[in-house]
């Protein structure tokens, strides 16, 4: 079925269907298929293909003014239940460089890739990740998944720093002339990750070491966890579209109600319903809306990647301090 959805799609490209399913695009990047428009005395921008949102801002801070970011799936997306639309096959045909997570984040991303025919390079960000399996960081879990590769790496902030570093290479290797301000670029904004990492480590430290568990919607935080000592449970695996059974709701609720767990949070992909249903059953307090897999709309409170840890941790320590 996939297959035929994928062939459907590239007839649709020939043809010049579809218009973007929630696409985003910034850096003044023109049209799918038309070409870039540049100022006079200035050299056309790097047009470049993010698979998502917070991967697109992470481009972004290291392209600056020298590139034309599209990102497939936008604010609020979620990745792992993503249908791509002609129209992205034809934004990563006329990209110069397409960068993805890696790690089985996007499924659906070297289908597409085939599909449009593009010559673009591809970078995966995730390179020199050490990968940790699902629910290694969790640490918690009574239930059990299929053991796969947790791709949410970008939870820990030294990741974000390899995801920064691959990002600079490629844009380097795509654009030549600008390496000098991509590299510049870039050790400016690892500074900033620095930063962000002391001050994650500083705000958890309210946390009293008993309460630091965490109920989430889907298995996104186990990088998060290992780097900076929370523990999560989740009634799904690393994929949103892995089915929560009755069973492993029940085993969450029973959890949360023998240890005690303070919160659970809804995330901005997920149906809100299955975190209400564990918060009513257990008692837990629910907590805020935090940000796993996609940054929010614009003027929300997660618009960039440093903005969305922020937002986390704040949330956490707001339900969890004493």
């Amino acid at each position: 079925m996939r297959g035929v959805r994928f062939a459907m799609l590239l007839l649709a490209l020939v043809l010049g269907w579809g218009a973007p399913a929630g696409a985003q695009t910034a850096g003044a990047a023109p049209a799918a298929g038309e070409p870039a428009k540049a100022e006079p005395g200035k050299a056309e921008p790097t047009r470049v293909v993010a698979t998502f949102s917070i991967l697109g801002d992470l481009v972004r801070q290291v392209g600056g003014e020298r590139v034309a970011v599209t990102t497939l799936v936008g604010p609020n997306g979620d990745a792992h239940s993503f249908v791509p639309a002609p129209a992205d096959a034809q934004a990563v045909a006329a990209a110069r460089l397409v960068v993805v997570n890696g790690l089985g984040f996007e499924g659906w991303i070297d289908r597409l890739i085939k599909a449009s025919g593009t010559k673009a390079t591809v970078v995966v960000a995730a390179r020199g990740v050490v990968p940790i399996e699902e629910d290694e960081g969790a640490q918690d879990h009574s239930h059990a998944h299929d053991h796969a590769v947790d791709p949410h790496a970008w939870q820990n902030v030294a990741n974000a720093k390899r995801y920064v570093a691959a990002i600079r290479d490629g844009l380097s290797a795509a654009d030549p002339a600008g390496k000098a301000a991509y590299a510049a670029n870039a050790t400016a904004y690892l500074a900033q990750l620095d930063a962000l990492d002391a001050e994650i480590r500083t705000a958890l430290t309210a946390i009293p070491e008993a309460r630091r568990r965490i109920v989430t919607t889907h298995d996104a935080f186990g990088y998060f966890a290992k780097a900076y000592g929370l523990r999560f449970l989740a009634p799904q695996g690393v994929s949103s579209q892995s089915e929560a059974t009755a069973r492993d709701v029940a085993a969450i609720v029973r959890q949360v109600r023998r240890d005690r767990i303070p919160a659970v949070f809804l995330e901005n992909v997920s149906d809100p319903r299955l975190m209400q249903q564990v918060a009513r059953e257990s008692g837990a307090k629910a907590g805020g809306r935090v940000f796993s897999d996609a940054l929010s709309e614009p003027g929300g409170p997660a618009t960039t990647y440093l903005d969305m840890m922020r937002h986390n941790v704040r949330e956490f320590v707001a339900a969890l301090k004493e």
